[in-house]
């Protein structure tokens, strides 16, 4: 099985090839409910997770990221049957369900029903627990970090509150299961020329959590190539595979020429919070630059 490279056919029937427990992470965004036009390809969400579930290790992870789509006013719950088919049928277990918190803009459809500004990102785990899992690369600054404050009381079972304590509010927390990152395109030209994407920083961050350096990430729906990028700038090993040849020679132009606007990592030093973030610079090529708020 080679690995850094784009592979060109369908998902299911190419990880037939690939051996048990082998892939690490998977992370992708699957067609759902004719919500884009995917070059006219669909995908078979069963048969798909039991695949992933052989090929990935132990302690493995598998994130999806999906919507359901309002067919006559409700929801077709695709999202929901997914993980619950995952689950009681393939033998994932279900380690978090995040949500992708998105900007949105009002509209005639809106006058309806709510506007919808999220997508789900469930993350299934092989077994009961994450072989890998650090959160310190994806912390976030606390707005009143370094204030005093007197709370942190914990509730006991018998509903009773404990005593209130004082305590001091760090610099950094961990970010919670609302994700609130920018748009899908990331202001990448190259990026938006597929029709539905998801922010480079959710790859990023979910190789971050769950990988260490050369583990190996999978996605078996590349589009335009955000999880491969992500996973070779932090030092992962990638395969990516998409049906459409169109897609693949996208993600693989993403890659040679590295355009990404992707948040890279966060650290935590003695001068304060240091962001590194990935630009394109006057080549169109990855460079990291630091900001130090």
């Amino acid at each position: 099985m080679q690995t850094n490279k784009i592979i060109c056919g369908d998902a299911v029937k190419l990880l037939h090839s690939f051996q048990e427990n082998t892939v690490d992470l998977t992370v992708f965004s699957p067609p759902y409910d004719n919500l884009r036009d995917y070059n006219g390809f669909t995908c078979d969400l069963h048969s798909l997770g039991t695949e992933l579930y052989r090929v990935t290790k132990p302690g493995g992870i598998a994130a999806v990221v999906i919507q359901d789509q309002t067919v006559n006013g409700t929801k077709t719950l695709t999202s929901f049957r997914m993980i619950l088919d995952w689950c009681d049928n393939i033998g994932w277990g279900l380690f978090e369900c995040c949500i992708y918190k998105k900007n949105g803009k009002d509209g005639a459809w809106w006058k309806r029903r709510f506007r919808v500004d999220h997508e789900y990102i469930p993350l299934f785990v092989k077994g009961n627990r994450a072989k890998q899992f650090d959160k310190k690369e994806i912390k976030i600054p606390c707005k009143h970090a370094g204030k005093k404050v007197t709370g942190g009381a914990n509730r006991d079972k018998n509903g009773l509150t404990q005593a209130s304590r004082p305590m001091v509010i760090n610099t950094l927390k961990c970010p919670g299961t609302v994700w609130d990152h920018s748009n899908g395109g990331d202001k990448v030209h190259l990026k938006r020329q597929h029709p539905a994407t998801f922010p480079d920083k959710i790859p990023s961050d979910l190789i971050k959590t769950f990988t260490k350096s050369g583990d190996l990430v999978l996605d078996p729906m590349v589009g335009s190539g955000s999880t491969a990028i992500a996973a070779q700038i932090l030092g992962r090993q990638y395969i990516g595979i998409d049906i459409s040849k169109d897609y693949c020679e996208l993600a693989r132009k993403r890659i040679s020429t590295m355009q990404t606007n992707l948040v890279a990592n966060f650290r935590n030093e003695s001068s304060g919070l240091s962001l590194y973030r990935c630009e394109k610079n006057k080549n169109r090529q990855a460079t990291l630059i630091k900001e130090c708020p």
